[in-house]
């Protein structure tokens, strides 16, 4: 069995998330607190408590998704004995998940990480102002055909593949208007459902260019370790080690595709057959199925799957 962890990116929130966590390990608890102390605020209370509104929103949503995913796996480590380096030969994460991936392998301290998070989603979010922009996701289109639709709905707007999910799910980002084009052009194209998505700004597309600015200065002003174990880069679809790497890998990412399926694609050619989720919900594991045939994804976010996990590495 090869094993790679992969972490979950926004739209994955809900509240209470990592709570039974944090009530029943104290190496969960610590990853909290840190995150608390990082960012000065007292996010915890926003993720067991809610309201939701405040969670969600994207500067909150993108450093608790990774709070709850660090908790994961420090428990993991304290109580099942996990060791990255030796246990996985992957790791990898969807968007925002890319900065817990390489918080798990080392990369990034963790308080580094929410800052960085912190920022990222700010800079998001101040990047088009709402209503500007917006997302929709084409479902029973292959990759090649959504991005033929987007670069048709285009025109002198900006409408591009945003994420490549995998499973025939594609979702596409840019203004407003071409968006709402591409969403009619899949309908006619024969797409099985193509809608827009509740979120707040358009990401990973060339209007996030103001956020990438941002996160280039945010990330030359951090310490950034090569990971224990390689990380396979969203945009490029292969693994990354290198810092001045890494680096470069998470400034394109706020503009371009998360290539997701491709991710996910590699790994398993590379001899991944077990994927494990760490965090919140178990949107990965399902996309994951439809990839890799054959290969196996379990979702690990609360203490019963954190016991499942330990029996499972005992027999």
């Amino acid at each position: 069995m090869t094993v790679a962890f992969v972490f979950p990116g926004q739209g994955s929130q809900t509240v209470g998330m990592g709570k039974a966590l944090a009530a029943n390990f104290a190496p969960a608890r610590q990853v909290f607190e840190t995150v608390d102390e990082a960012l000065g605020d007292r996010l915890s209370a926003v993720i067991f408590e809610g309201p939701a509104d405040a969670l969600t929103l994207t500067q909150n949503a993108q450093p608790a998704l990774m709070a709850v995913s660090l908790a994961v796996m420090r428990v993991l480590e304290a109580e099942a004995g996990l060791d990255l380096k030796r246990d996985a030969q992957f790791v990898a994460g969807h968007s925002l998940g890319e900065y817990s991936a390489l918080a798990a392998a080392g990369a990034f301290s963790l308080a580094d990480t929410a800052r960085l998070l912190r920022t990222r989603g700010q800079a998001m979010q101040k990047a088009v102002p709402v209503g500007v922009g917006a997302m929709a996701a084409l479902i029973g289109l292959e990759f090649d055909a959504a991005a033929a639709v987007a670069a048709e709905a285009a025109g002198t707007q900006v409408c591009q593949a945003a994420n490549d999910n995998g499973g025939g799910q594609v979702v596409v980002s840019g203004d407003k208007a071409a968006v709402e084009r591409a969403v009619e052009i899949a309908k006619a194209k024969g797409a099985k459902r193509a809608m827009l998505l509740p979120v707040s700004a358009p990401f990973h597309c060339a209007l996030m260019q103001p956020a990438a600015d941002v996160m280039a200065q945010a990330l030359s002003q951090v310490s950034v370790k090569p990971p224990v174990v390689p990380v396979v880069s969203n945009v490029l679809a292969e693994p990354v080690s290198e810092p001045a790497e890494i680096v470069q890998a998470l400034v394109r990412q706020v503009t371009g595709t998360v290539r997701w399926r491709e991710s996910v694609a590699f790994m398993a050619q590379a001899g991944v057959d077990r994927f494990y989720e760490a965090g919140a919900g178990k949107v990965l594991s399902g996309l994951i199925k439809r990839i890799a045939d054959g290969a196996s994804a379990v979702a690990i976010g609360s203490p019963e799957d954190v016991a499942t996990f330990k029996a499972g590495r005992k027999t």
